[in-house]
């Protein structure tokens, strides 16, 4: 029988739980992917994280780690082909943390305004346009640093990119018309070759929920 493997809960849309799955990826790290449904989250994964949110990574030593960003690092630690962790730590946290932030609370609000009656007047149009605009200062940021380079630090992919990316994914599909009117050539473009990329492409398998062997 070979080594236990790290076992992935993740749900395949979570833009957290993707970034995790793409560190996982490009590491070369092998792991059992357990697809979970949100609105039945299996005692196994609960049992490993009282927390209640997708990714959860149990290693065989009985080790868990429940946050996305530190299940890229853990990965990436082992193994970095791609120097995802090169870049200068400074400007990476900084991004992530305006990216995890300010933008994904007005992501959260742009999508889903209803979630937020309480915080509005009823009118879930105006209320998501406030936050779209919002968000879409931020993005403005980061099209000015991308027409300096290809990647947001530099002239390659770093963990900035990987955390940010399934982020603004999202955003852009909210209104993919919108999205793509908008100047931001550069920012299209970066979200673009991700999309097209064969990493991204593996880590958005369609699996089906998993369950415990009964």
């Amino acid at each position: 029988m070979g080594a236990a493997l790290p076992v992935l809960y993740s749900f395949r849309r979570c833009p957290y739980a993707m970034r995790a799955r793409l560190a996982l990826a490009v590491s070369g790290q092998p792991y059992e992917l357990r697809e979970v449904v949100l609105r039945n989250k299996p005692a196994e994964m609960l049992a490993a994280s009282p927390k209640a949110t997708v990714p959860v990574l149990v290693l065989p030593d009985g080790r868990v780690l429940d946050q996305s960003l530190d299940i890229m690092t853990w990965a990436l630690q082992w193994h970095d082909p791609e120097g995802w962790l090169t870049a200068d730590t400074t400007i990476v946290n900084a991004l992530i943390a305006a990216n995890d932030g300010p933008f994904k609370y007005s992501l959260d609000r742009y999508k889903y305004p209803n979630r937020y009656a309480g915080e509005h007047d009823g009118d879930n149009k105006a209320f998501a346009l406030t936050h779209r605009s919002n968000a879409a200062a931020w993005l403005v940021e980061l099209e000015v640093r991308l027409k300096q380079n290809d990647w947001l630090c530099g002239p390659n992919t770093s963990l900035a990119d990987m955390a940010i990316l399934p982020f603004v994914r999202q955003f852009a599909h909210t209104d993919a018309a919108w999205f793509s009117a908008q100047p931001w050539p550069c920012l299209q473009s970066w979200l673009a070759g991700f999309e097209g990329s064969a990493l991204y492409a593996g880590v958005m398998d369609k699996h089906p929920a998993w369950q415990p062997v009964a």
